[in-house]
C-alpha cells in the first residue's frame, strides 16, 4: 500500500487562518475576546504551530491585537478603519474593472448573473452570510479576469474587515446593498461598456464606506 503523504504544513495554516478569520467575521468570536492558540488547536484539531501562524497573519491584516507575553484578542470595530479599508479595496474593484471587463467571456457574465440571484435570494430570505458570499462570489469573477495579483491580495487581506462591520449592520436590521447594483455593473460588462463597469463600481463601494459612517 502506497504511503499516505502528509498534509503540507501551508495548508494547515491556511486551514487556521481561514477558519478563524471567517469565525471572527461572523461574530462567532466577539470583538476584545481574548484568543488562545491552545484553545483553538484543540478546536481545530490542529497543532499550536499552524494557529500561531494564523494569529500572526490576523495581527497584520487588523482582526487581532497582541500585547507580547499577556494576550492575543480581536480588535473592536472601529469605523475609521473600516472606511479606510473600504477606501482601498474600491479603489482596488475600480482597477480590477477597468482591467477585466475587456476580457470577460459569455460564462463570466452567466457566473455573475447566478451569483447575484443567489445574492437577491438570500438579501430577501435575510441570510446575512449567504448574501456576502454571493456577493464576493460576483465580485471575484472579475477580480480573477483581471489577473492583477496585487490587487487580488489587497482586496483579500482588507475585505474581511469590511464584512465584519457589514454583517452585524445587517443582523441589527440594516439594510443589505440592493441587488439592482449588481444587475448595473453586470449589464455594463457585457456591453464592454468600461467606464460605466467602474462607475457603478465606485457606487458600490460608496454605499460600504457610508455604511461605516457614524449615526
Amino acid at each position: 500500500m502506497e504511503a499516505i503523504r502528509p498534509v503540507p504544513r501551508t495548508l494547515l495554516r491556511d486551514r487556521a487562518y481561514a477558519a478563524i478569520r471567517d469565525a471572527i467575521v461572523a461574530g462567532e468570536i466577539e470583538p476584545g475576546a481574548v484568543v488562545r492558540d491552545a484553545d483553538l488547536a484543540e478546536q481545530l484539531g490542529l497543532s499550536r504551530a499552524p494557529v500561531r501562524e494564523a494569529f500572526s497573519r490576523l495581527v497584520d491584516e487588523g482582526l487581532l491585537e497582541s500585547k507580547p507575553q499577556s494576550y492575543t484578542r480581536v480588535t473592536p470595530l472601529v469605523a475609521a478603519d473600516v472606511r479606510d479599508a473600504a477606501a482601498v479595496v474600491g479603489a482596488m474593484h475600480e482597477l480590477v474593472a477597468r482591467t477585466a471587463v475587456p476580457r470577460l467571456r459569455d460564462a463570466d457574465f452567466e457566473e455573475m448573473r447566478a451569483a447575484n440571484g443567489r445574492f437577491a435570494a438570500a438579501v430577501r430570505a435575510g441570510e446575512v452570510d449567504e448574501a456576502l458570499h454571493a456577493d464576493d462570489a460576483l465580485h471575484d469573477v472579475l477580480v480573477r479576469a483581471a489577473g492583477n495579483r496585487a490587487a487580488a491580495a489587497t482586496v483579500a487581506r482588507y475585505t474581511p474587515l469590511i464584512r465584519r462591520l457589514e454583517r452585524r449592520r445587517f443582523g441589527e436590521g440594516g439594510s443589505c446593498r440592493s441587488a439592482g447594483l449588481h444587475e448595473r455593473l453586470i449589464e455594463a460588462c457585457a456591453d464592454g461598456d468600461v467606464d460605466g463597469a467602474v462607475r457603478v463600481t465606485e457606487e458600490i463601494w460608496r454605499t460600504l464606506t457610508d455604511l461605516a459612517d457614524p449615526d
